[in-house]
């Protein structure tokens, strides 16, 4: 069956918790320490629901979601507000099955299409396939933050891609 992608509901919370939670539980990739609740997924939700500057998709398929992408925002300060940064996590089981392209190149559509200047991708190294899709899409390398976070008991380096919009 062919992979669904849509903008994401609050019936996804759900799903989109448990995929996100077990990335906190078991890889170094998300640099969240303690899974997340559904009332924080909720206040979570708040900022993507029109009309908002920000999106989330939702890759599914037969009927259950397998992975989101979203754009948030970069920085909090104002002079920032024409860049965006994007997120793509897919179920361990869904991870090497061709989804993260279309779901990755779906949510840019969305973001393009608001007018936005620049979108970054910050991934925790190591993590090659995530760096390997973001160049296929026109991300480039603008930097390493050099063991910024301590996660699993150990450091962790950060890259930055940059995609002109």
């Amino acid at each position: 069956m062919e992979p669904l992608i849509r903008s994401a509901t609050r019936e996804d919370l759900q799903r989109i918790n448990e995929i996100y939670n077990s990335y906190i539980v078991n890889r170094h990739t998300s640099f969240d320490t303690e899974p997340w609740t559904q009332e924080e997924r909720a206040e979570w939700f708040e900022k993507y629901e029109p009309p908002s500057r920000y999106d989330l998709v939702v890759v599914e398929i037969e009927e259950k979601v397998m992975g989101f992408a979203s754009s948030s925002p970069f920085r909090s300060k104002t002079a920032y507000d024409s860049s965006v940064e994007t997120t793509i996590v897919l179920d361990e089981a869904a991870i090497g099955r061709g989804l993260g392209r279309p779901l990755l190149t779906e949510l840019l559509a969305r973001v393009a299409a608001k007018g936005l200047h620049r979108a970054y991708a910050l991934i925790a190294l190591p993590n090659d396939l995530s760096v390997v899709l973001h160049t296929k899409l026109g991300y480039r390398n603008v930097g390493v933050l050099d063991e910024v976070g301590r996660k699993m008991g150990a450091f962790h380096s950060v890259r930055i891609m940059e995609l002109a919009l």
